[in-house]
Parts: C-alpha cells; sequence; structure tokens
C-alpha cells in the first residue's frame, strides 16, 4: 500500500528582516524586559518608545515627532515596527524612505502630504440594513448553506454565457433565509472567495459582501490552521447592525478624485472601487478635510491618528524639511517617526552642516532616542531569534562564531549568512549548521568592511 504525506495549503509567511518583532517587549510597569517580543538589549530605547505608545493612546503626541538615531543595525527599523505593533492593526502605520520622494512625475511635497493621508485613519460607525449568516459580507454574518449562481445565453451574442442572478442560502442561530441576488454580486462572492460553510455577510443597499471566516461546525476538517473559525451568527438573517469601518484620508481623497455622486461618507466610500483617477488637489483635500471634520462632530467618525515612519531622513532636501516644519503642527497630523544613521553632515542641496543631516529648526520638534552597538552576546541571542524564525537548526559554537563575524563585519551580514549556510548544510546531507557551513559561506560572501579593504588593496585594478 502506497501512502503519501499531503502537504499542508497553509500560506507560508514570507520572512522579512523584522519577522521576528512582535512588540517592543515591555513590562506592564514599562520597564524592557531582557529579551521579548522579538526585542533583545536597547533597554533605554525601548522604554522610551514604550512612553512614547502610552502618549499616543492618550492623544497627547500630536503635533510631535520622534526621531531614532544611531549607527547602522542598531534597531532604529526594528523599534519603528515595535511601536506599530503595540498600537495595533487599527492604527494606520505607513512606512517609506526619503529617498521616495525624489520623482520626475511628482512633486516631493505631494508625495509627503500623500503618505501623511495614508497614516490618518478614520473610523466610521454607520447604523446598516444586512444579511448576515454563514457566508458573506453585511452588517450582519451568515453561514453559506448554497450558493448557486443562474446562467443564461449570453446577451452580446456571443458563444459565452452571462450571470442573471445568485440564489445563495444563509443561516444563523434563528433559521435559513434563501436570497435571489443582483448579478454584479458574484464578482464579490468569488473576489472573496466564499464557498459553502463560509460565515458572510451583505449589505442590503450596496450588496457588499464580506467573507469573516469558516464556521466553527467545519472545524474538524483537515489543515485546521488554515482557516479562522468563526461562530455561527445569533439572530435572523436580515436586521440592522452597527457597521465599522476603517480608512485612511488617502482613501478618500482617491475615492474623490473620480466623479462621485454625493457628498456623505457613503458616496465618499462608494467611489473607491472605480478604477479611473484624476489628480489629488489641495482644495479637493480641504473639502474633504470639511466633511470629515462636520461627521466627526456629528459623532458619526473618530479621527485616528496613526505613525508615519520615514526611514532615511537625512536624504531630505530643505523644501521637504521645510514642508515638514508646517505639517507636523497641523491639526491632521499623524504621530512621525524618523530614523537616521548619521552623524553631523550636510543637509542634502545644501553646504550648511546639521547634526543628522536636519536643520536645526526641525530638529527642535523632535524628541530623540539614541540606540546603542549591539554587543557580543546580544548579537548571539538576535542571531539565535533569526536562527528560529527561519526554522533553522544550529548549535552553539555555530552561534558563536556567528557572534564573531557580526562583531567583525555587522550584525547584517551574520543574518545574511545563515539562509546560505542552511543550503551548505542541507547539500552536505545535514539538517542542522555546524561552524564548518559557516566558515565555507563566509569565504564565498564579503561584508562591506572587507570590501572596502580589498578595493583600496587593488585600486589601480578598478575604474575610478
Amino acid at each position: 500500500m502506497k501512502i503519501e504525506e499531503v502537504q499542508s495549503t497553509t500560506k507560508k509567511q514570507r520572512i522579512a528582516t523584522h519577522t521576528h518583532i512582535k512588540g517592543l517587549g515591555l513590562e506592564p510597569n514599562g520597564k524592557a524586559m531582557p529579551w521579548a517580543a522579538g526585542f533583545v538589549g536597547q533597554a533605554a530605547a525601548r522604554e522610551a518608545a514604550g512612553l512614547v505608545v502610552d502618549m499616543i493612546r492618550q492623544k497627547k503626541m500630536a503635533g510631535r515627532a520622534l526621531l531614532f538615531a544611531g549607527p547602522p543595525g542598531t534597531g532604529k527599523t526594528a523599534l519603528a515596527l515595535g511601536i506599530s505593533q503595540e498600537l495595533g492593526s487599527k492604527v494606520p502605520f505607513c512606512p517609506m524612505v526619503g529617498s521616495e520622494v525624489y520623482s520626475s512625475e511628482v512633486k516631493k511635497t505631494e508625495v509627503l502630504m500623500e503618505n501623511f493621508r495614508r497614516a490618518i485613519g478614520l473610523r466610521i460607525k454607520e447604523n446598516k440594513e444586512v444579511y448576515e449568516g454563514e457566508a458573506c459580507y453585511s452588517s450582519f454574518r451568515i453561514k453559506v448553506t448554497e450558493l448557486s449562481p443562474e446562467e443564461t445565453e449570453s446577451v452580446t451574442g456571443g458563444y459565452g454565457k452571462s450571470i442573471s442572478h445568485v440564489i445563495i442560502g444563509l443561516k444563523t442561530v434563528k433559521g435559513t433565509k434563501q436570497l435571489k441576488l443582483d448579478p454584479t454580486i458574484y464578482d464579490a462572492l468569488i473576489k472573496e472567495k466564499v464557498a459553502v460553510g463560509d460565515v458572510i455577510y451583505i449589505e442590503a443597499n450596496s450588496g457588499a459582501v464580506k467573507r469573516v471566516g469558516r464556521s466553527d461546525a467545519f472545524a474538524t476538517e483537515f489543515d485546521l490552521e488554515a482557516e479562522e473559525y468563526v461562530p455561527l451568527p445569533k439572530g435572523e438573517v436580515h436586521k440592522k447592525k452597527e457597521i465599522v469601518q476603517d480608512v485612511t484620508l488617502h482613501d478618500l481623497d482617491a475615492a474623490n478624485a473620480r466623479p462621485q455622486g454625493g457628498q456623505d461618507i457613503l458616496s465618499l466610500m462608494g467611489q473607491m472601487m472605480k478604477p479611473r483617477k484624476t489628480e489629488i488637489t489641495d482644495k479637493l483635500r480641504q473639502e474633504i478635510n470639511k466633511v470629515v471634520n462636520r461627521y466627526i462632530d456629528e459623532g458619526v467618525a473618530e479621527l485616528v491618528p496613526g505613525v508615519l515612519f520615514i526611514d532615511e531622513v537625512h536624504m531630505l532636501d530643505m523644501e521637504c524639511f521645510s514642508y515638514l516644519n508646517r505639517a507636523v503642527e497641523s491639526s491632521l497630523a499623524p504621530i512621525v517617526i524618523f530614523a537616521t544613521n548619521r552623524g553631523i553632515c550636510n543637509v542634502r542641496g545644501t553646504d550648511m552642516t546639521s547634526p543628522h543631516g536636519i536643520p536645526i529648526d526641525l530638529l527642535d520638534r523632535l524628541v530623540i532616542i539614541r540606540t546603542e552597538t549591539y554587543g557580543p552576546a546580544e548579537m548571539i541571542q538576535i542571531l539565535a531569534i533569526r536562527a528560529q524564525v527561519e526554522e533553522l537548526v544550529i548549535d552553539e559554537e555555530s552561534l558563536a562564531f556567528l557572534g564573531e563575524i557580526g562583531q567583525r563585519a555587522s550584525l547584517r551580514h551574520a543574518v545574511q549568512l545563515l539562509s546560505p549556510a542552511s543550503v551548505v548544510a542541507k547539500m552536505n546531507g545535514r539538517d542542522n549548521i555546524c561552524k564548518a557551513d559557516l566558515e565555507e559561506v563566509n569565504s564565498l560572501y564579503l561584508d562591506a568592511k572587507s570590501s572596502a579593504s580589498l578595493l583600496q588593496e587593488q585600486h589601480d585594478k578598478y575604474i575610478s
């Protein structure tokens, strides 16, 4: 009898540089734990970042900005991501690099403004009439018990067939309803990948569909880790429910850059799926701000200031810095976090020297947090975390050797050697990485310091 192992259909998460960062790793009293949430070391910087998180939650950080300053490879980007993790997924986090503003098509200030608006959220609360059960999107959840599109001959005279209507059965604890839906909803069902047994809700007015998850009645199926299981909805299938939608101001800008039918929030939201787009002007943004402020005053919407993270901030020039001086203190502004590894250097495009390449008048508005170089023990712990995240097996001797490489070259270079070392180990018939594997890959790949030294020794062989 032939027996084959069936691989899980769960999508593997792409392992990025900061995948292991899950928060700031702080105790309830705000003190940094030595090793927590993917962080090792940088205790003072993490505690300072924790206070910033508390100020953001208490809405006391408006009009202020933060600067992470430290040598390369000391966790500045990781700290910004840690702040984002602590604030939660409902708070917008918009990362960008200083060099992104330089484009031949878009003005520098326009790029900054767009990212500012991406980092400002708007939480809209509306009572909507929905159909909820085991299935799609609405103001209440529904279980799909039946899903069948009815086909007719194409009216265009082609050989294909078109959907005339969709029949869907939705189930809750109280009963089941069969709905006959407009054919346009079929595309929304396909987009949400709705199948029999899914909990969904459908908005009665707009026909918008949302897949909430898989009904927990199907929790005995194979591959349990692939799905999020949710309970069967209570109450009737057809009901009214408060729906909370989270959008950003940039979403509203983009939606209203197209022709629209109305000025209310529903009209603003309804434009987001249309493809044609025109330029987003200052006048348009001002009109959107008026509508948003009105709905905030009426209690329909709530402003959620997020975080704009600008890495390599020294790449910006005086025009950008002048814009930031004004934008940071605007009434509609996110919390801005800068990061740089520069010391005292010229402000880009000028002969003026300044700390971190940032003009003094903007520096005066910043709260500065220093990051320190990692010690040998901290580097080994970080490398062990990275090996665990990448599901690699490595012994203590090899970790210590890799830590020495990190001290001599850089932590980033040491982390980058893990994956090729695992490939070499597999080629040698082993699952675990040993010191010989690391020695081999270390001889194959140069770090930045070794490459620079080699260039100095062999400068006559290169074109300069």
